[in-house]
């Protein structure tokens, strides 16, 4: 059995400044390249999808009198920030890494071309996807299902700021509910806010799991990568 291969999703959150949500706190990006790096030198295979809403984000309100193509190509651009930005924290945390983008920027970064993306990862190197699928009009969250449906991962492991899926919004709603299992279809029919609906439908078509937990308790993600249970888990039939 070949080392276990996973698709890390982090959202712009991941770099942000925890008091604003905005920006790039280099405390937060160190932590968190660290435990990725930490984890890593155990010989999991690791690659990195980056989001970038801590710098611009296509359906937010300074983007709502734009065009959607323009902006979402910005967002795009602002996901290799945020690339560039953890390639350098991993590699002084002593992880090898290399990023990839969906949009050619030769001077910043490699192009993505699955075969070389697989060989870095055989070689132990993390790679971290950058600039989306490359295609305005789709999410960051389909560009990690996408990724780790080519590079044949594991699993996609969604880091966010909670402690997994719950039945409704556990900041708003005091019945909301903690979900540790549940089925691909729930997830979909219910739009209980896992992945947008077409990066689950992917997932479900190419039987791969997605893990969503919650990256600011420390330690969360070396368990997520290791296959620990951590968070919420969808797969099929599974449904708590």
């Amino acid at each position: 059995m070949g080392k276990r291969r996973v698709v890390l999703k982090l959202s712009g959150e991941a770099f942000a400044d925890p008091d604003t949500g905005y920006g790039i706190d280099p405390a937060t990006v160190d932590r968190t390249a660290a435990e990725i790096a930490q984890v890593q030198a155990e010989g999991y295979e690791i690659a990195i999808v980056v989001g970038g809403g801590n710098i611009f984000r296509g359906l937010s309100e300074a983007a709502s009198n734009m065009d959607r193509s323009s902006a979402d190509y910005m967002g795009m651009l602002a996901t290799v920030i945020n690339a560039v930005a953890i390639r350098d924290a991993l590699e002084r945390a002593g992880a090898e890494c290399r990023v990839q983008t969906a949009i050619n920027i030769q001077q910043v970064a490699e192009p993505y071309i699955r075969l070389r993306a697989i060989r870095h990862l055989e070689k132990g190197r993390i790679v971290v996807f950058a600039a989306g699928t490359g295609n305005p009009f789709f999410t960051t969250d389909t560009t990690a299902a996408l990724r780790a449906a080519e590079i044949g991962a594991d699993v996609v492991l969604k880091a966010t700021k909670v402690d997994g899926i719950f039945t409704a919004d556990p900041a708003t709603d005091p019945n909301a509910e903690f979900m540790g299992e549940l089925d691909y279809m729930h997830a979909i029919s219910e739009q209980l806010g896992v992945m947008d609906a077409t990066a689950v439908t992917m997932c479900m078509e190419n039987g791969l799991p997605i893990r969503v937990f919650n990256m600011t308790v420390e330690g969360n993600i070396a368990k997520a990568v290791r296959g620990d249970s951590v968070g919420t888990l969808v797969e099929a039939g599974s449904d708590a």
